[in-house]
């Protein structure tokens, strides 16, 4: 499509001949995706960022403050404990996100407080052992 628009033309009716011969000629048919739905951002309002929030999903990081991401942590460290195939695995879960609240109780980070104590060991492995006997 290297010709250019003859002078007289009407634009949108040139392009849309352009448009015909290269479905016509079937240039259109073996296009990646074809056949496939459009991406859901597709649909949603234009952000000037979507570069940078789908670079940070696809690389998996995040944007929160440290208190809540460690919040998201322990949430998930606990739901992983409670999950965990060995008790020995529950508890070092469970040890390893305690250093980490510790360290926040400690030291609070700029943000909102974190809200959370560290879990306790033992209770958590109870829940543990509950879970597996129900299985």
């Amino acid at each position: 499509m290297t010709e250019r628009k003859p002078p007289g033309v009407d634009f949108e009716s040139w392009v849309d001949k352009q448009i015909r011969d290269a479905d016509a000629r079937g240039e259109f048919d073996r296009l990646p995706g074809v056949g496939k739905p459009l991406p859901s951002d597709v649909e949603s309002t234009y952000d000037e960022l979507w570069w940078v929030k789908r670079k940070m999903a696809r690389e998996g990081l995040s944007v929160l403050p440290p208190t809540l991401a460690l919040r998201k942590e322990a949430e998930d460290a606990l739901t992983a404990a409670l999950d965990a195939p060995t008790e020995g695995a529950a508890r070092r879960i469970v040890e390893e996100i305690n250093v980490k609240i510790r360290d926040v109780m400690f030291k609070p980070p700029p943000g909102p407080p974190l809200g959370k104590k560290p879990y306790d060991v033992d209770e958590v492995v109870r829940q543990w052992r509950e879970r597996r006997a129900e299985r």
